[in-house]
């Protein structure tokens, strides 16, 4: 089996905000400016995509206090004295996300993560986020079907985003919504079906489950943590080195 990681590994790791959803009489910029000021000086791509949005449109961001990450979840701080949360739907209150439910469920069918933005415990809007499939993944997936391996996808994202970029490249199995710190325990689950596992990854919550799989590799264009840890450099970044 080859367990393939999905941002920055199937996809380009370049993600952009491409829709905003106001709620309860917030404005889009003001969902942007919130959020953005939250994610300011996050690591994580989601984050520095809607800090790169904001930007992009100059709206000024507001110094955060007291942030907080919730691994796998979301952030929270407090920016001018409100507390405002930015992450996935899992992580709120139902109650919370119940005039949202339709949007989230269009917005993850075309494939795209979606986030919440609240502010004091109140929906503000979402924010969803897309990353391009890297061109040759499908191709890549092909010839590894040829060569009768099973190809396994991991990702943080939701069920349903997830099988909609799965069935865009011809991916066997998919295990959603993995905490990074899951991931090196789901290529033992499959380790433990009796496969010998590959596992092809690129950030830093990647390493523990690069070390745990018969074959580590890495995409060179990835974290040096991930590439430190792998067995094989996929230097181009490219899945067709696979094969």
């Amino acid at each position: 089996a080859i367990v393939l990681d999905k941002t920055g590994t199937l996809t380009e790791g370049k993600p952009s905000v491409t829709d905003i959803v106001a709620f309860n009489g917030f404005k889009e910029d003001e969902i942007l400016r919130y959020s953005a000021s939250a994610e300011n000086g996050s690591e994580h791509p989601l984050g520095k995509a809607i800090v790169r949005k904001a930007k992009e449109l100059k709206i000024k961001l507001l110094a955060p206090e007291q942030f907080k990450s919730h691994g796998g979840f979301g952030v929270e701080a407090v920016i001018t004295g409100d507390r405002v949360r930015v992450g996935k739907p899992k992580w709120f209150d139902v109650g919370l996300l119940a005039s949202a439910k339709d949007d989230i469920r269009r917005l993850q069918s075309e494939g795209k993560t979606v986030m919440v933005v609240s502010k004091e415990d109140r929906l503000s809007g979402l924010i969803a986020v897309a990353d391009r499939v890297k061109p040759d993944s499908k191709e890549a997936i092909e010839t590894l079907h040829h060569q009768r391996l099973k190809v396994v996808m991991l990702t943080g994202d939701n069920p349903q985003t997830a099988k909609t970029i799965a069935d865009e490249v011809g991916i066997d199995e998919v295990y959603s919504e993995v905490r990074p710190d899951e991931k090196s325990s789901k290529v033992k689950e499959i380790t433990e079906q009796g496969r010998t596992v590959g596992m092809v990854g690129d950030g830093i919550n990647d390493a523990p489950a690069l070390a745990q799989a018969d074959v580590g590799m890495a995409i060179g264009t990835g974290t040096d943590v991930a590439i430190e840890t792998a067995d094989v450099i996929l230097s181009s970044g490219s899945l067709k080195g696979i094969p």
